[in-house]
């Protein structure tokens, strides 16, 4: 369903646009090109933000740390991408992108982790959120993408260098003075 804007001076002749299948609302342009997506969630968590309201606790079931690494994907389409994830966990990583893909967007994927850079492991994924622009939470624009198939040696794996990258940040911790 989709919604004229007419009472804001800055943003008439835009619409917007409720994408209830993919819980998404979508900004589009005065001539008729998506601008922009935010996923329900989002939305949700900024009006509760704005009112002060207490945002629910984290729902991933895997940790994850920030930690810088390559990153190709393509899509069902056969567009390819090559970027830079800012983050990982065992349930999906955080590619950077100033473009990030639609919610529901199915990935393959490839990426190299820090501690052997030139080995590439496979994984499959979808675009469970995006980030249009840089906030308080990811420092620049992307998407979070959830695994949906990957071996359970990469997930492991994975899993592995989040505890290091805590243990690590646990003793640096440790060394400041109180």
């Amino acid at each position: 369903m989709r919604y004229p804007v007419a009472s804001s001076l800055r943003h008439r002749g835009k619409s917007l646009e409720v994408d209830a299948d993919r819980e998404m609302v979508i900004l589009i342009g005065s001539d008729g090109e998506p601008i922009g997506s935010l996923s329900w969630d989002f939305v949700m968590d900024q009006i509760m933000a704005a009112r002060k309201m207490p945002v629910p606790k984290e729902t991933r079931s895997e940790p994850r740390v920030a930690l810088t690494f390559r990153v190709r994907y393509r899509t069902p389409e056969g567009q390819s991408y090559e970027s830079r994830a800012g983050g990982i966990g065992g349930g999906g990583m955080f590619i950077e992108s100033l473009s990030p893909l639609s919610i529901g967007t199915r990935l393959a994927m490839e990426f190299s982790l820090p501690d052997n850079i030139e080995q590439w492991l496979p994984a499959k994924g979808v675009v469970a959120w995006i980030c249009p622009k840089a906030d308080h939470y990811t420092f620049s624009p992307g998407m979070g993408v959830q695994f949906t198939e990957i071996a359970p040696e990469v997930r492991e794996r994975i899993r592995d260098m989040v505890k290091a990258v805590q243990k690590q940040d646990e003793n640096a911790q440790a060394l400041l003075p109180a």
